[in-house]
């Protein structure tokens, strides 16, 4: 449906002199914080839906790629009649969800915007556009991957996540947005058990806070141009 070529993909970013063992030493600070708060497996991904994909199931594909895959140019979900695209993800309890990753590109069919929209599974095109939603984004046209905190006291008790792209940067010339990537951080919550971890979290370890947030603030820091996984 596009002409774009699949440029933008490419990713070629050095680090501090391009030594093999700084590449190493990067990569290994780069991927041991993502996986630790990393939502991955709790992520249903048999009910994950998109709407408006121009590839029956991609929408799904780019979800279930690892972060080990977020650099890969496929798969990657095309929206079909228009720029709009609808993502619905289910998790398997609860979340206190404390960011989106997103990968797109740097070309007009980056999605601009981005509605999240939490705990409805009626999620279309008219109640995506009608809702104020419960956070909303204006994203970055680049290729490397976005890191997007969301309002932690919004995000506590997050059972499932719509993400509406409304637009994209073609500013009404391009039809087609494209994405490659998309991953959650935060912390998962069995569902009945939700007593035992807000008793756990009002405990306040010092150790334990201190853990999650210097890893986030490292992850946030390092997110965005480490370059290819090794």
């Amino acid at each position: 449906m596009s002409h774009h070529c699949h440029d933008e993909h490419s990713h070629s970013h050095s680090h501090g002199g391009g030594d093999g063992n700084e590449h190493e030493h990067d990569h290994s600070d780069d991927i041991t914080p993502a996986l630790q708060f990393s939502l991955y497996q709790h992520i249903h991904f048999d009910d994950v839906t998109a709407l408006n994909e121009a590839r029956y199931g991609s929408g799904k594909a780019v979800v279930q790629k690892t972060w080990a895959e977020r650099l890969a140019a496929e798969p990657e979900v095309l929206s079909d009649v228009d720029e709009q695209l609808i993502l619905n993800v289910p998790f398997t309890g609860q979340v206190k969800l404390h960011s989106i990753l997103l990968r797109t590109s740097d070309s007009d069919s980056a999605p601009r915007t981005l509605k999240v929209i939490i705990n409805r599974d009626d999620v279309d095109f008219g109640v995506a556009e009608e809702t104020g939603g419960t956070q909303e984004f204006e994203l970055s046209r680049t290729s490397e991957v976005q890191e997007l905190p969301v309002r932690r006291a919004r995000f506590n008790a997050v059972r499932r996540l719509a993400l509406f792209f409304p637009d994209n940067f073609g500013d009404g010339e391009e039809d087609v947005t494209r994405i490659s990537y998309v991953g959650f951080k935060g912390e998962w919550m069995q569902l009945g058990r939700a007593p035992a971890n807000i008793i756990y979290e009002a405990a306040a370890n010092p150790g334990d806070h201190k853990i999650k947030g210097t890893n986030v603030n490292q992850m946030g820091s390092g997110i965005g141009g480490r370059g290819p996984g090794i």
